[in-house]
């Protein structure tokens, strides 16, 4: 494979992890500040979870090189913003 075709890849994985981590973002705050039975401790449970994904990506992306490092999270910040305008305009 080439090493545009694998740095596109990664750039598509990094935007897959990083819309999914971001929105686990806000749907472990609502958990989290729902007021119900369990819900911090479920809450902190998707914490765990969604850095434990968000490290391991990261972790093999670097074992990979710089160049999948720097696309994964050029990704995840491409990810963040889609997540950010989408909430802004549910405001």
């Amino acid at each position: 494979m080439t090493d545009l075709f694998v740095l596109t890849l990664w750039l598509a994985c990094g935007w897959t992890i990083g819309l999914t981590y971001f929105r686990m973002v806000r749907h472990s705050a609502d958990v989290m500040l729902s007021g119900r039975r369990g819900g911090a401790l479920f809450g902190l449970a998707l914490v765990v979870v969604r850095m434990a994904g968000l490290g391991g990506v990261l972790i093999v992306a670097a074992m990979q090189g710089a160049g999948p490092l720097l696309a994964a999270t050029l990704g995840l910040l491409i990810g963040r913003v889609a997540v950010m305008r989408a909430a802004r305009r549910t405001i």
